[in-house]
């Protein structure tokens, strides 16, 4: 029996401002050398279980926890943030919010000079942990003007350069693209097998994250331990779904088709999985899908010969292209294609160096001439970072906080707060703080304060980021009835599955050029602009093509 390399023996934790527990008599071992994935909707105490892990509650979060820790067989329950650091190491979703040295060769250095290395002792493990990382041409770069994938291998070394036997991953995917996701995650691996690593992940993308050995997966619900288990027995048993969790796609597809799912084996792989019938199954099924043509409009939004720099360097080159009226779009790229830059100039956050945009509007709108309050008008814009977008301290007050300035009458804007707030699931916490809610959260609440002004193109960058499956459908069919009452949307994503599902059109980026301007069916089908764009295949593509199934260009929802 391989020993324990974490176990909670009946945990209850309350935050003290809060009057029910998050977390409530958890128990749940973790062997030396496995992978552990924990999940759960949003809201479900899975930031909280981190906090736990890593010493961050109870010493910077106080509260009462109740139950023991233990860490390789010895009570942890009394151990300072050092003390736990020094047994787990911690890689956050924000990468950016962990660094501490002026270059990276710095932060992974940081954790040595703690320790009083010595210099040529710390040089030579920078060195190593840098070659292991694929990071020796960075060393001397600072690490927040590096790319997500970068970022996320930096804060790995700076982690592992301190001999940490346990890593915790917290929401490791939610900011990269899925070609750098799954490479993160290929070398972790590497790393895992070569080390002999105890990995925890924490993670709302649990697909992604399946595409890799995991020897258990834990669900939380409500702060209780719903489900503790294989990955085979958590696909069979169809587990997911109920507790508003996506399917991955290749199980989804065969079950919507009728697929007996019981008879399958090796269930956990798309490479290996087999069953009777399966590939007559998919080419009655996938085969037949029929491209959903989008119906060309009048032009809303037309964008000619743009170029944008910075400092000499440039992010793109010569994009062309037109926005039309009720469209819905999705952007895509890699980590540092242009898109949020693209996105940050047609909001107008960013000056016009060279091209032009111009509104189709009429009267005639020069958007030139605009405040970016005027601008707001026509565009909205929700940034990737929940955090840079609230202003208010209560959830009713920001969503209303636009429809104030705006001089609306008071019984009205909470008719339509209110309204809005029912659909994104947020009504029954309308008077919380918002320093309180999780990222997830917080990502809808921003949403719901720019879309509830009802600007005529919104822009949203990655909004579905941290979000559980259920509440990224809630707010896709939010943005869908937006886009049904003929709002344009542009939506930058790295979830080729909402791309497919719910947009009619795509814009691929890659390397300052605009590469496919296509639909999403179509993309998904081009292997190479797949590639080009840092973008993974559909688990249900790959399942097909490896059967020899041709797959159809259908997709967005009617």
């Amino acid at each position: 029996m391989v020993a324990a390399a974490l176990e909670f023996k009946g945990v209850t934790f309350k935050y003290d401002v809060q009057q029910n527990p998050t977390l409530e008599n958890i128990s749940l071992t973790i062997p030396k050398g496995s992978r552990t994935l924990i999940v759960g909707p949003s809201g479900s105490g899975k930031s909280t279980l981190a906090a736990l892990l890593n010493g961050v509650i109870p010493n910077s979060q106080p509260g009462k926890v109740q139950g023991e820790i233990y860490i390789d067989g010895q009570l942890s329950n009394k151990d300072s943030i050092f003390e736990r650091s020094l047994k787990i190491g911690t890689v956050l979703q924000n990468p950016d919010t962990q660094f501490v040295g002026m270059t990276v060769a710095e932060d992974i250095a940081f954790v040595l000079e703690n320790d009083n290395d010595s210099h040529d002792q710390l040089v030579a493990k920078v060195q190593e942990w840098a070659k292991r990382l694929r990071l020796e041409e960075l060393l001397d770069l600072a690490p927040q003007v590096l790319s997500g994938g970068q970022k996320q291998r930096v804060a790995m070394a700076g982690v592992l350069a301190g001999d940490s036997p346990i890593l915790l991953f917290d929401e490791p995917l939610a900011s990269l693209d899925p070609a750098s996701g799954q490479a993160m995650l290929t070398l972790l691996d590497e790393l895992q097998a070569e080390l002999g690593l105890t990995v925890v992940i924490i993670e709302h993308r649990v697909e992604d994250v399946l595409r890799h050995a995991v020897d258990q997966v834990v669900v939380l619900q409500e702060g209780k331990i719903a489900y503790q288990g294989s990955t085979v027995e958590l696909l069979k048993r169809s587990i997911l779904p109920n507790y508003g969790l996506a399917t991955p796609k290749y199980i989804q597809s065969l079950q919507d088709l009728g697929y007996p799912i019981d008879q399958l084996e090796a269930i956990d792989d798309v490479q290996k999985m087999t069953g009777p019938d399966l590939k007559s199954y998919l080419e009655r099924g996938l085969a037949h899908q029929v491209s959903q043509s989008n119906d060309t409009t009048s032009p809303i939004l037309t964008v000619k010969n743009l170029s944008y720099q910075y400092h000499n360097q440039a992010v793109f080159t010569d994009i062309n292209f037109t926005l039309y009226q009720g469209e819905w779009l999705s952007l895509v790229g890699s980590n540092g294609a242009g898109k949020s830059t693209l996105s940050r100039l047609l909001a107008g956050f960013l000056p016009v160096q060279t091209g032009e945009i111009s509104l189709n509007q009429e009267p005639e709108v020069d958007l030139n001439q605009l405040t970016l309050k005027e601008r707001a008008d026509y565009i909205g814009y929700v940034a990737q970072n929940p955090v840079e977008m609230l202003i208010e301290t209560t959830v009713f007050d920001e969503v209303a906080a636009g429809l104030r300035l705006r001089g609306m009458a008071t019984e009205d804007i909470t008719a339509e707060v209110q309204r809005y707030l029912k659909w994104a699931n947020l009504y029954e916490i309308r008077n919380w703080p918002v320093n309180v809610l999780s990222f997830g959260q917080k990502k809808r609440l921003s949403i719901l304060s720019v879309a509830i002004l009802q600007p005529k193109i919104l822009i949203l960058d990655e909004p579905t980021a941290g979000q559980d499956f259920q509440h990224a459908q809630q707010l896709m069919t939010l943005l869908q009835k937006l886009n049904q009452a003929g709002m344009t949307i542009v939506m930058v994503t790295h979830d080729v599955n909402i791309m497919q599902e719910w947009t009619s059109r795509v814009l691929a980026l890659h390397q300052g050029k605009l590469i496919a301007d296509t639909t999403p069916g179509e993309l998904l089908a081009n292997q190479e602009v797949v590639a080009l764009a840092d973008l993974c295949q559909p688990t249900d593509y790959i399942l097909a093509q490896r059967l020899g199934v041709t797959v159809g260009k259908g997709g967005k929802r009617g």
